[in-house]
């Protein structure tokens, strides 16, 4: 925000800082820094930037992607863009006057309604700012609810999620993290059933997991609560078309990121994180929870309610200091929800899951090539290649341009070979004819 400053209240400031006007005051700042010698073209008209623009657009190269791992190239209707775009929508501000926003909160509303429905949880909050930071809140709740230190994650949890934790909680050094490891690209509940104990404050697991592995979320949300221990289940909600829920499973938290309903990939965002939880523990939900009320005179509003936040109550008491919420985006998958509805979610999932399914079977029958787990899977499944994935992601993509998937050589050694591919409802048959030819002559 601008403020227009008078000479007067210039010089006023420049006094009581006590120096005797701007020069003085940036002083420090070498010469160079402060007129710097800019080249720049001379000015175009709006035709000639238009052309210039068009010139530079023709240069980009289209490349069909399979990558996944998080980040998914879903089809957005077209409703969907016209409806968001309204300006009501749009350009609406943050509802700090709630009574003043019934539109925007109905809207947040109806997306914690979307968003308990589709994890079977009794309470949502108005958004994250994405699913990484939506998993570490929820860590961060089962630390204060249990009062403990250990916190239990499967190998299966993207690693991005366990660094974005870990910096949530870098100023405590007495949090100890352990990894459960995976047997045959599923959480290990036999290891994980050894390494809980009384120090433990939760259990988190994937599902799918980041190896696009369905994980067996029942039996591990029934062994935590056997243990009497937190579980928190990060799940792709557009999976969840299909797949048992976490709410089913008795998880207390479930979380995720909502791209893939209805968001572009945008060069990696905005996106949404979902925080859903069993009603008792909404007194530890972070940010914004919108609730439905009447008025004097009967009729129905909206209200921002049990604001455990720091605008609102002191910092140290706080459960976040998260003041804000994703509300054009929440809005989005909101929509997206109700344009498809339970059986077009579910149709869709069977899209994706068909289509992975007939790709995996066609690429196992390269030479050299096979997948890497015998387990079930949803959209996307890791396959082993003869040659480092990072060789054969080279030459598919320069010389077919197509990118084959993500390179799972970070992961270590043992994943150098290690192919991650995903399918959505945005290919077909064609597109896995076009991949598999794409790999075996890169071989």
């Amino acid at each position: 925000m601008y403020i227009s400053n008078t000479k007067q209240e210039k010089e006023e400031m420049l006094s009581a800082i006590g120096v005797k006007d701007f020069s003085e005051l940036i002083s420090s700042i070498p010469e160079e820094f402060l007129n710097p010698k800019i080249s720049l073209p001379k000015a175009l008209s709006e035709i000639e930037i238009y052309k210039k623009m068009r010139d530079l657009s023709d240069k980009n190269t289209v490349i069909k992607s399979f990558v996944g791992a998080g980040v998914y190239d879903h089809y957005t209707p077209s409703a969907l863009k016209a409806i968001i775009s309204r300006g009501e929508f749009l350009t609406a501000y943050t509802p700090y006057q709630a009574e003043a926003s019934q539109g925007l909160l109905q809207t947040i509303y109806e997306y914690q309604s979307s968003m308990c429905a589709l994890y079977e949880m009794d309470c949502s909050n108005a958004s994250m700012y994405d699913g990484s930071t939506a998993f570490a809140e929820a860590v961060k709740a089962c630390l204060r609810i249990s009062g403990k230190k250990k916190i239990l994650y499967s190998q299966g949890i993207d690693n991005r999620y366990i660094e974005v934790t870990r910096t949530y909680l870098a100023d405590n050094k007495e949090f100890v993290f352990e990894m459960i490891p995976l047997k045959d690209g599923k959480l290990d509940i036999t290891a994980a059933e050894k390494m809980m104990d009384s120090s433990t404050a939760c259990i988190a697991v994937s599902n799918p997991n980041y190896f696009g592995v369905i994980e067996d979320i029942e039996a591990i949300g029934k062994k935590a609560a056997e243990k009497k221990i937190l579980s928190i289940c990060i799940s792709d909600p557009f999976s969840l078309g299909i797949l048992k829920t976490p709410g089913s499973c008795g998880f207390d938290f479930a979380v995720g990121e909502g791209q893939s309903l209805g968001l572009p990939m945008s060069y990696g965002g905005p996106y949404l994180g979902i925080f859903t939880s069993k009603k008792e523990y909404i007194r530890q939900m972070p940010g914004r929870i919108c609730g439905l009320t009447k008025d004097k005179d009967g009729k129905r509003g909206f209200v921002l309610t049990l604001q455990a936040r720091e605008q609102h109550i002191r910092r140290d008491k706080a459960a976040s200091n998260i003041c804000s919420n994703q509300a054009l985006c929440a809005l989005a998958t909101t929509i997206y929800c109700s344009l498809l509805g339970p059986d077009g979610l579910k149709e869709a999932c069977l899209i994706n899951n068909s289509l992975a399914v007939k790709a995996a079977k066609e690429l196992s029958k390269i030479k050299g090539v096979k997948l890497k787990y015998n387990q079930p899977f949803f959209n996307e499944f890791v396959i082993d290649l003869p040659l480092p994935a990072s060789e054969i992601r080279r030459k598919v993509s320069s010389s077919f341009h197509i990118d084959p998937g993500l390179d799972l050589g970070h992961m270590g050694k043992e994943f150098e070979n290690s192919l991650l591919v995903c399918l959505t409802e945005t290919k077909d048959e064609n597109d896995i004819s076009l991949l598999k030819k794409a790999i075996e002559e890169s071989i």
